[in-house]
């Protein structure tokens, strides 16, 4: 989830999207700090609400900043050690926390993401598939991204990698490859922003409508249209007229966030950390029913909890947390890969055979 583009090396960092995430991130921690308390109207329709859109809005990012992404040394390097690893090693660590914390008896199984890991995953799957995507037409790209993504849904098929998900996720990713800076600058207009405030309005009204008449599972895409008993015209629409909301609520997000550097654009830095992290702290209070209590059901306990996701949001983006698990969210592993041949010192040749500069000025040679 970090902004900064891995396949442009010494790219500066631009305090909208470290806003975004920040933001964004603030909605996931929130969003599952909730999952205990769903029996309340009110909570189970702002779980809707931002599962319309929180995720969507980071694949659509993740999607932009992989438009570069052609698989060279360096490239693979950073999605091994900045995707692959922290997928196995949070897969590995999730799994055997429930089984201690929880009594679970779950096998480690590292093609079957457990839990909020499944975005890794999916990111290494979509990230390798970005060369083909950009190959193609933009329109193209995205009608055939949708029609992947019905395929999904028309299929049980998330036994392996979550790849409900992988593939109901992939337009936002294929998305996000084709949009271009002057797309993020129409954010900018005035009637934009204006329209975005009735736009999410009107979003969790109709969340709040929701309740009782469609499952979540819809906003969540981990389930075939089969799974949720509906027949396939209902499927289509329910998968294409989730999607068309998730765009729409993440432009009107979107239009809203600063683009200023504030006191919180630092902490966007670390949105990975604070995903992978903040699981242990939600699912420990689940597991240990910590939330059981009467008054965690209560407005103020439910202001309460959300409280507690918002700060621990920003605790877990934090530049002492980021640098504590640095070592695991981004290895180096320098032992596991060659040196790139740009880094690599030239052989020492003898003097005889070292060209004169004036030689060398304005000759032409095909070593790079």
């Amino acid at each position: 989830m970090g902004q900064r583009s891995p396949d442009v090396p010494g790219a500066g960092r631009d305090p909208f999207f470290d806003n975004a995430k920040l933001l964004a991130m603030v909605l996931v921690v929130a969003g599952h700090a909730w999952q205990p308390l769903k029996d309340s109207h009110a909570v189970w329709s702002a779980y809707l609400f931002l599962y319309m859109f929180h995720m969507p809005l980071f694949i659509v990012i993740s999607g932009y900043f992989s438009r570069s992404f052609v698989l060279k040394p360096e490239q693979g390097k950073r999605l091994i050690t900045g995707v692959a690893v922290p997928y196995l090693l949070f897969e590995t660590a999730y799994t055997l926390y429930g089984n201690v914390v929880d009594g679970r008896h779950n096998d480690l199984s590292l093609l079957s993401p457990w839990y909020l890991t499944w975005f890794l995953a999916a990111l290494f799957v979509w990230r390798l598939t970005a060369p083909l995507w950009r190959a193609m037409r933009w329109y193209v790209a995205v009608g055939l991204a949708f029609a992947v993504s019905l395929v999904g849904a028309a299929t049980s098929v998330s036994g392996v990698l979550n790849l409900d998900r992988v593939l109901q996720f992939l337009p936002f990713f294929v998305i996000g490859l084709v949009l271009r800076p002057e797309h993020w600058q129409l954010l900018r207009a005035r009637w934009v922003r204006i329209a975005s405030v009735p736009v999410l309005v009107a979003g969790a009204a109709f969340a709040y409508w929701a309740k009782g008449r469609m499952t979540a599972q819809w906003a969540m895409h981990n389930h075939g249209w089969g799974e949720l008993h509906v027949s396939w015209p209902v499927g289509v629409a329910m998968v294409l007229g989730t999607t068309l909301c998730s765009l729409v609520l993440s432009v009107a997000f979107l239009a809203l966030v600063p683009r200023r550097r504030t006191w919180f654009t630092a902490l966007g830095a670390g949105t990975l950390c604070a995903y992978l992290l903040h699981g242990f702290f939600v699912r420990t209070a689940a597991w240990k029913g910590w939330f059981d209590a009467a008054f965690w059901h209560t407005p103020a306990g439910e202001l309460a909890v959300t409280v507690f996701g918002v700060a621990l949001a920003l605790a877990l983006t934090s530049p002492p947390v980021r640098r504590f698990f640095r070592p695991v969210m981004e290895p180096r592993m320098d032992w596991a890969f060659r040196m790139p041949l740009a880094r690599r010192p030239a052989p020492a040749r003898p003097p005889e055979e070292t060209p004169a500069p004036a030689a060398t000025a304005g000759s032409r040679t095909t070593g790079g």
